[in-house]
């Protein structure tokens, strides 16, 4: 969306910008799946990544990271039954728009707070 750039929305991209919101769009799903792309894969390791998040709330979002293949979970019986989190290959795929978010994210908080006047 840079005014310098080619770029031409198509008629279509309106639905898959929606597509996309739909998936990632809860206010916890992209630090679930940064956690989890920091190694963290037990509920209980998820959980503390994140502050504020609840027991109830985070178990409702990995169920449906699940179920748009952005998460796998595994479940192993030892002496006692053990479940992992990991992302899928297909969610690594969505790792840049992390990144340039939390790279916004910054930039946006100095601009705001006044640390920075460089608003691009």
């Amino acid at each position: 969306m840079n005014s310098n750039s080619n770029y031409q929305p198509e008629p279509e991209d309106f639905r898959y910008l929606e597509d996309t919101l739909y998936v990632i769009g809860g206010k916890w799903t992209l630090l679930i799946m940064h956690s989890l792309s920091l190694g963290n894969r037990r509920f209980t390791d998820i959980k503390q990544s994140i502050p504020k998040i609840t027991p109830r709330v985070l178990s409702k979002e990995l169920k449906r990271l699940e179920m748009n293949n952005l998460v796998r979970r595994s479940v192993h019986d030892k002496t006692r039954v053990s479940i992992d989190y990991e992302v899928t290959q297909y969610c690594k795929s969505f790792e840049p728009i992390i990144k340039a978010a939390i790279a916004w994210g910054k930039l946006h908080r100095g601009v705001i707070t006044g640390k920075t006047n460089d608003a691009r």
